[in-house]
């Protein structure tokens, strides 16, 4: 992109001319910079005064505009490094170890939507100022990786397991110490070999890491990098942080990608770092009142801060801000009242919001894995962001996609893919006509293999997850009043007869084999009378109940239902007697005993196989 082809005649008037206060100002900063650069020769130059689009020159913390923008994301300071992050494009430095010449006004950097570091930090840090935070501009050195950003020696942050809680162990050494229970000296053979075939696969993956490493950096610790600084305390920020404005991510301050500071500012000051970087920025104190760390350029008036007023024979005592103000004997206030700034109000409309991508779409590169971003509405699918996951470093052999969505019908949001299983795993939000919460399947086609996972507490039956194939179903419940918490369906093969025109899809459904059902504990009833399993053999009509057990119990009760042989099956019939009703209830009550109970009993199971086998047809049409 050529800056220099850009038009600037439609800018204000501020953009072309300084001010008697910005004049006034430049002079001030003239001055410092000269003491500065007489009482520290070693140091680089101060990124102070750059020229702006127009060729004027500016004090930088004048190009600060504090803005609130009127969207709710934009009062929080992951949205504005996001939507920095994501609306400019990136441009290198031209010379990587020096700071630019000029920096443009964050407005001309929104219109053309690119910029170097420098950019993306002055229109981050006026974001996150006008939102309250107590941000500052940086300037600095940092890695290559971070200043020419590039991300693929890290982990993507979607791809980030979250750090693991440490158990807890016992403090009381004086516990009883059971004895070992005795081990297979050929299984611990075994397991050895394991391990150490498992960490040689590691240390092979170390070597395949180490290789994809950069080599090292010829220019390192002399990267010039900008980035922003977020201090404790306003919006109850309760440590400082830093913001990379590339990735929009935050790091702390003890991070090793940042290899020192040379200065920074907001739009009311100017600090210059006066603390030994050969460490990093791990051992820095952020306390800008100390002028022992920190020399400020213009004394704040409602600041505990006062420039040293020692001698000034003395190298490196002080740095003395208005000539016409030299120090005497006793504190000197030299305070100063920073201009306001020349650059015009930073707008974003709502369009610009929704669609940060001025390319379409973004795509960045991590460690083996690629994202990629749209703007909502950008698809027709709502697709807004791709996750693809690869085997190699090369970007080559798909493992596994991650797809997000927005503003769909169906309520889906995400959608994985494994591509050496063909699993696909889609994911609804709340709402959805079928409560829906997960939906697992190789293939679309009836009765190939799915698991739906349901919002329970929105369905009336309880159902959080489904499992379903040709020969089997089954559902997994939570939180019914019958305690009823697993029911599995066996299903046999279809009758194979012509399926004549216009007939319905379930016209000729697979025969149920056996229905199963499981029960949680009702505390409210004895053992003998709660029942803990039931299976209902409907091909063969057997009907098996099994009884939770007692504290003191070791063996279930049971009752068998069984069909006569040779005696034909009648719906409206039951035909009860001592051959076809087996029972073994040793802990039973007296009333289980008659015939006349187990009649009513065998009456009742008939009508609910009958509600079940309904059951199982209605789940396998919402299948």
């Amino acid at each position: 992109f050529d800056w220099s082809s850009i038009d600037t005649s439609y800018l204000p008037s501020s953009y072309k001319t300084n001010s008697w206060q910005e004049k006034e100002l430049l002079q001030l900063a003239d001055h410092f910079v000269q003491q500065y650069t007489h009482l520290c020769p070693d140091r680089k130059p101060l990124f102070v005064h750059p020229v702006n689009e127009c060729g004027v020159q500016k004090f930088v913390s004048t190009t600060l505009r504090p803005t609130l923008l009127p969207y709710p994301d934009m009062y929080y300071w992951s949205g504005c490094a996001s939507f920095v992050a994501d609306y400019l494009i990136m441009e290198p430095l031209k010379c990587p170890i020096t700071p630019p010449s000029s920096l443009y006004s964050p407005t001309t950097i929104l219109k053309y939507q690119r910029g170097n570091c420098f950019d993306f930090t002055v229109l981050l840090c006026s974001l996150l100022i006008g939102a309250g935070y107590d941000a500052y501009c940086v300037h600095g050195y940092a890695t290559v990786e971070m200043c020419c950003f590039d991300q693929t020696q890290d982990v993507c942050p979607l791809l980030r397991k979250p750090p693991e809680v440490p158990e807890e162990i016992d403090p009381n050494k004086y516990r009883i110490r059971y004895p070992l229970e005795p081990q297979s000296k050929f299984e611990l053979q075994q397991k050895a070999k394991e391990e150490e075939s498992e960490a040689a696969q590691d240390k092979e993956r170390e070597e395949e890491v180490d290789a994809d490493k950069p080599k090292w950096d010829r220019l390192h610790g002399l990267r010039v990098h900008a980035w922003v600084l977020v201090l404790s305390g306003k919006r109850k920020v309760p440590e400082t942080f830093f913001i990379n404005p590339f990735t929009g991510n935050h790091h702390s301050t003890t991070d090793e990608c940042f290899l020192g500071i040379e200065s920074i500012w907001n739009h009311k000051n100017y600090w210059v770092n006066m603390q030994d970087c050969r460490k990093g920025c791990k051992d820095l104190s952020f306390d800008l009142s100390d002028s022992i760390c920190w020399e400020i350029m213009f004394t704040e008036s409602n600041g505990p801060s006062e420039l040293l007023t020692e001698s000034p024979q003395k190298d490196t005592d002080f740095l003395v801000s208005d000539p016409s103000n030299a120090p005497e004997k006793g504190e000197t206030d030299l305070t100063f009242e920073m201009p306001l700034s020349w650059v015009a109000r930073i707008k974003i409309s709502s369009r610009e919001y929704e669609n940060p991508f001025s390319l379409g779409k973004k795509v960045i590169l991590y460690y083996k894995s690629k994202l990629e971003k749209w703007a909502a509405y950008a698809n027709a699918d709502g697709l807004v962001e791709r996750l693809t996951v690869y085997a190699d470093s090369d970007y080559t052999e798909e493992l596994e996609v991650k797809e997000w969505f927005k503003h769909r019908e169906d309520l889906l949001y995400m959608r994985e893919v494994n591509k050496q299983t063909r699993l696909i795993t889609d994911h609804f939000m709340p709402g959805h006509p079928l409560l829906l919460k997960a939906h697992s399947y190789t293939s679309l086609e009836p009765e190939t293999g799915h698991t739906v996972e349901f919002y329970h507490t929105a369905r009336v039956d309880g159902l959080c997850k489904r499992f379903e194939n040709a020969t089997e179903m089954t559902e997994y419940f939570i939180g019914r009043d019958d305690f009823l918490h697993m029911r599995h369906i066996e299903l046999g093969e279809r009758e194979k007869k012509m399926e004549t025109a216009g007939s319905k899809p379930g016209a000729n459904p697979r025969p149920i084999v056996k229905i199963k059902e499981c029960f949680h504990r009702n505390p409210e009833k004895p053992a003998d009378e709660d029942i803990e399993e039931r299976i209902f053999m409907v091909l063969d009509d057997i009907m098996e109940l099994t009884y939770h057990l007692e504290v003191h119990d070791t063996i279930a009760s049971k009752v068998v239902f069984c069909r006569i042989i040779g005696r034909e099956k009648r719906e409206d019939e039951i035909f009860l007697s001592r051959e076809n009703a087996v029972k073994y209830e040793p802990w039973s009550s007296e009333k289980q005993k008659n015939m006349l109970y187990l009649y009513h009993l065998l009456w009742k199971l008939r009508a609910e196989q009958k509600l079940l086998k309904q059951q199982v047809r209605d789940s396998e049409a919402e299948v």
